[in-house]
């Protein structure tokens, strides 16, 4: 069977809490995501948009209907599985950073590696950290590094395993303007060059309009869907010229 969709889910639900506390985060979403496009999540604090992003990652388990990455259903997994179908499939990139402290660049971006029992894992994560331009940095710890540098760290351990989809949760919200366009271009730059599918929840308009697709939610529903026209000074300095044709090829 032929597998178009790097992400496909079908009427799930999802509750925090229990009883009288019990919230009903996500409503019956359905969502197909294709490979190598990318998609923004946009909403309203509270619209269910991040725990959307922690399901596709099978951080959180739906409560009830389908999760599919790349053709494979996480609700059958065990959490071993989950943490290995993760480990080769899908990098993550959180606001915090969540560097490990005591750890410096290159050995935090050696991590997913050397789990996977890669033997060439410091090779490569040094090459990744040279290609997002922290060459120079590679044994210095997350406190002796500018917020943009550990972000820009967290991208290469997100890339280094060459995922099928990079997930983005707010990923220039603690940064400046200036350092946050800098890592929106590493994003989508690595979702051309590596054909990566890219899914980023933002709570700005501008950085989800970049996307090839823009996805509204609300009360943990998908509300409205729109394909943007990619027009805007913002579009032009991070995708290009042709950032239509670029983004969503």
């Amino acid at each position: 069977m032929t597998v178009t969709d790097a992400v496909s889910l079908k009427n799930v639900h999802l509750s925090l809490g229990e009883g009288a506390g019990k919230v009903h985060i996500l409503q019956g979403i359905d969502l197909s995501i294709p490979f190598r496009t990318s998609v923004g999540l946009v909403g309203p604090s509270g619209s269910g948009k991040s725990t959307l992003l922690m399901v596709l990652a099978g951080l959180e388990r739906a409560d009830s209907g389908e999760v599919k990455i790349s053709g494979s259903d996480l609700s059958v997994m065990s959490e071993d599985d989950l943490a290995k179908f993760r480990g080769e499939n899908i990098g993550i990139i959180f606001q915090s950073f969540h560097l490990i402290p005591n750890m410096t660049a290159l050995e935090n971006v050696a991590v997913p590696l050397e789990l996977a029992g890669d033997k060439d894992a410091f090779q490569k994560a040094r090459a990744e950290l040279e290609s997002v331009n922290l060459g120079h940095r590679l044994n210095h710890y997350p406190s002796q590094m500018s917020g943009g540098e550990q972000q820009r760290v967290a991208i290469a351990r997100a890339l280094v395993t060459r995922p099928k989809i990079l997930i983005a949760d707010e990923p220039t919200g603690n940064l400046d303007a200036d350092t946050g366009k800098q890592i929106i271009k590493l994003m989508f730059d690595a979702n051309k060059m590596h054909e990566t599918t890219l899914v980023l929840v933002t709570h700005d308009p501008e950085l989800a309009n970049l996307c090839a697709q823009t996805i509204h939610m609300r009360s943990g529903e998908i509300i409205e869907s729109h394909f943007p026209a990619h027009d805007s000074e913002l579009a032009r300095e991070v995708l290009g010229k042709n950032g239509l044709d670029e983004v969503s090829a």
